[in-house]
């Protein structure tokens, strides 16, 4: 059932035609009406001249006796258009004279156009002057309207409401099918879509199913993805509150190690508190809201100062932090963001390779120009075991373990680190390397600031 939108434009439609149908037919009116107007009241031409050089040359020789003569002999049709004017205006024969056809007549006379004379003057034997012209031809409609005629007037109104039934309907539906559509969706059916039934359409319309069907995906995708991320934390937390109700448990029963029981409450707490903390920042940079940062800081001191940390933390493990700036044209360029949020990503990142990395191995990372000199590429490279093919798709998911539950940590470096930098505008891609191990390429767009600017 189509609603109110569809009454619009059929009527909206179908007024404008009937409306612009009824200037035409008044146009269609006035222009019959001037035609008539504006008809010639003298005929011309060179058949008008040979019948008033015989008039003419019957008056002239002959008189009006001649000039009855001959008209006795031409048919009615014709001699009834040829006037034959006196001085006065009158017509020998008393047939009324038309005082718009004689004015032209003698403006003719005084003024002939190029060709044979369609008006002459005459001068008959008695001294007498007479002006000869043949009357135009005027066809006069039948009486009534001068429009166009009532048939097509009733056709054009039903074609035209035809037509403008099916260009609301053509506009409504796709409209009416996405409303609906809306509807559903506010009651909680994401699997709904409208490309299916909206068709191959190429307008604006379409376009705009097309955008509901991508929202509806995204909208599917991010409460599947706000139910895994439930159902994981749900088995995260289990963990540590276990063990902490385990720690309680014997602190109620072993007094004496009231001080051990302590520590291990105070550890899982902390767990927990760094848990909560990398899942809050987690849920802001999912929830993608668009970042007002004023902060432009240098990628080259970023890494540089992550790497130095690292080196301290890796030394102890025998693990190797070479770092390689390959454009030093970078050290004048800055991104414009937040570097609290870069710094952790890429933080996470470099942690990530320590973890898997052993003693004797190294650790590289790589900062170069991308895309021209407008983007800057980061690449953070171990000598781990790397990941399985069909695993690589997935490390940047909240939760995902590469190493297993034994592993350490919550799942969630990774995921925050590529949710950090898409809010900067840039890509994070991870492949195994060709030597073994993992490489985590991150590409970021350079401001048009440079340094000390």
């Amino acid at each position: 059932m189509m609603g109110r939108l569809f009454w619009k434009i059929l009527f909206g439609f179908w007024l404008t035609l009937v409306l612009v149908m009824g200037i035409v037919d008044a146009l269609a009116s006035h222009y019959n009406e001037a035609r008539q107007r504006e008809a010639n009241e003298v005929a011309q031409g060179g058949r008008v001249a040979m019948m008033t050089s015989a008039v003419g040359a019957s008056l002239h020789h002959g008189g009006i006796p001649a000039l009855q003569a001959l008209f006795d002999a031409w048919p009615p049709f014709v001699r009834d258009r040829v006037m034959v004017v006196d001085a006065d205006g009158q017509d020998v024969f008393g047939r009324p004279v038309s005082p718009m056809a004689l004015a032209e007549a003698r403006r003719v006379l005084d003024d002939p156009p190029p060709g044979p004379l369609s008006v002459q003057q005459v001068h008959t034997p008695e001294g007498n002057d007479y002006l000869l012209f043949v009357m135009g031809e005027r066809h006069e409609p039948p009486p009534g309207r001068r429009g166009l005629p009532p048939s097509l007037l009733i056709c054009v109104g039903i074609g035209s409401l035809a037509f403008s039934a099916v260009l609301a309907w053509y506009l409504a539906r796709p409209l009416h099918v996405i409303s609906s559509a809306f509807g559903r969706v506010a009651e909680g059916d994401l699997s709904v879509r409208v490309g299916p039934r909206i068709g191959r359409r190429r307008d604006e319309i379409a376009d705009l199913g097309r955008d509901f069907d991508s929202m509806a995906d995204r909208l599917a995708q991010l409460v599947d993805s706000q139910k895994r991320l439930l159902h994981d934390v749900s088995h995260e937390l289990r963990s540590p509150l276990a063990r902490l109700q385990v720690a309680v448990g014997l602190a109620r029963q072993q007094p004496e190690k009231i001080a051990a029981t302590l520590d291990r409450i105070d550890l899982e707490a902390h767990r927990l508190d760094a848990m909560v903390g990398e899942l809050l920042t987690l849920s802001r940079l999912e929830a993608g809201a668009k970042q007002e940062w004023d902060d432009y800081f240098s990628p080259v001191e970023l890494v540089e100062a992550i790497a130095d940390d690292a080196r301290f933390e890796a030394e102890a493990s025998g693990i190797r932090i070479d770092t390689a700036m390959t454009d030093p044209a970078l050290n004048e360029r800055v991104i414009h963001g937040r570097a609290e949020l870069l710094h952790r990503a890429f933080d996470n990142l470099v942690r990530n390779a320590i973890k898997y990395s052993i003693t004797g191995q190294t650790v590289w990372i790589a900062v170069e120009a991308a895309d021209g000199g407008k983007a800057v590429l980061v690449r953070v490279t171990d000598q781990g075991p790397g990941v399985p093919e069909d695993q690589l798709a997935r490390i940047f998911e909240p939760f995902v373990r590469l190493g297993g539950e034994g592993s350490g940590g919550y799942g969630l470096g990774l995921a925050i680190a590529q949710r950090a930098v898409v809010a900067h505008g840039g890509t994070i891609v991870a492949a195994n390397a060709a030597g073994g191990g993992l490489a985590i390429t991150v590409t970021l767009p350079l401001a048009q600031a440079v340094m000390g600017a």
